[in-house]
């Protein structure tokens, strides 16, 4: 396959999820930067759940986040609270109705039937992209945002995930949640 090929390919399938995302009735009223932060808000860790990272993981001016963000927290999506330990940062958290709202698009039936009618292909598939991926952060020195226990700070410490780079434990749900502190094991 070329890279042209395979460049249309992604960006028609970025198209479908564009016009699906205008389309459905839960989300007539956010913009498409409001639910890719929404998406990203549900996946991250504790680490990762601040303007700044949201910013650097959807590669978009700290403005356009600030001012979606804002949006967000007034529909009653994500609420703000200090960080207890440094009283400067901010965390996001999704409200109920955001984790409600995300479990009934997220994903779309059109990407998990098309998946189930692939088969083991669809295993193929996604180790094909998660290898695309990496291949490109390593090459283009772009922000990791990875899986927790897939990194190489993650680790087991008496039987439970530790994290190497903040030296603390981890709870469990937190190792298949993305970081942006990330590193390539």
């Amino acid at each position: 396959m070329t890279a042209t090929t395979f460049f249309d390919l992604l960006e028609r399938l970025t198209s479908l999820m564009r016009i699906w995302n205008r389309q459905h009735p839960l989300l007539a009223e956010l913009q498409p930067i409001q639910v890719s932060a929404l998406i990203y808000l549900s996946r991250c860790n504790r680490y990762s759940n601040t303007p700044l990272a949201v910013t650097e993981y959807l590669g978009l001016t700290k403005g356009t986040v600030s001012q979606s963000l804002k949006a967000l927290e007034a529909k009653g999506l994500i609420e703000k609270s200090q960080d207890q330990r440094d009283r400067r940062s901010v965390h996001l958290e999704l409200t109920a109705l955001a984790r409600e709202l995300l479990a009934s698009v997220a994903p779309p039936q059109f990407l998990s039937a098309a998946l189930e009618q692939m088969g083991e292909r669809a295993q193929d598939l996604e180790a094909l992209f998660g290898d695309l991926l990496r291949q490109i952060q390593r090459s283009e020195d772009v922000p990791g945002f990875g899986l927790c226990r897939t990194c190489r700070f993650h680790q087991q410490r008496d039987g439970a995930p530790f994290c190497g780079l903040t030296q603390e434990p981890l709870r469990q749900p937190d190792v298949e949640l993305i970081c942006r502190e990330y590193q390539v094991a």
